[in-house]
């Protein structure tokens, strides 16, 4: 019960944060990205505040042996940059850019019905099946990832 409810405060506080930034309206992300127009640059100290407190979060929290509601932390072991990782990153930059939501931003704004969160996030998720069905079928008999 402890684990559901400090998930749902996080998400609660990470919601908020992305509402109060602006990240949930698609007219001022396509504005920061619209830099020859009507050009928004407010989105750089939302995005700057974000890489400040997660590079102090990761430096404090990372000094602990472990998690409060895990074994181990669970980090990424890649270190190197390959075809899936520019692949996934060319896609959301080009979702962000044109739609002008990114899934944390699409997320807090879903229960406002509006069509077209809707169908980003429809086609967010379709994205998602779409991409493990080729990686599960791309992988190596018994190999998981």
């Amino acid at each position: 019960m402890m684990r559901f409810l400090m998930t749902y405060e996080s998400g609660l506080i990470f919601g908020f944060g992305i509402i109060l930034g602006g990240m949930a309206n698609p007219a001022k992300v396509l504005n920061f990205f619209d830099v020859a127009g009507t050009w928004d640059p407010s989105l750089a100290f939302v995005m700057g505040g974000a890489l400040g407190v997660t590079a102090l979060g990761y430096r404090i929290v990372l000094r602990r042996p472990a998690p409060r509601m895990a074994d181990i932390f669970h980090l990424s072991t890649l270190l190197r940059i390959d075809v899936p990782l520019i692949a996934g990153s060319a896609a959301f930059g080009i979702g962000w850019g044109v739609a002008g939501f990114c899934p944390g931003g699409a997320l807090p704004v879903i229960g406002t019905l509006d069509p077209a969160v809707l169908t980003f996030t429809g086609a967010m998720i379709a994205g998602i099946v779409i991409a493990k069905a080729i990686k599960s079928r791309s992988q190596p008999l018994g190999h998981t990832a």
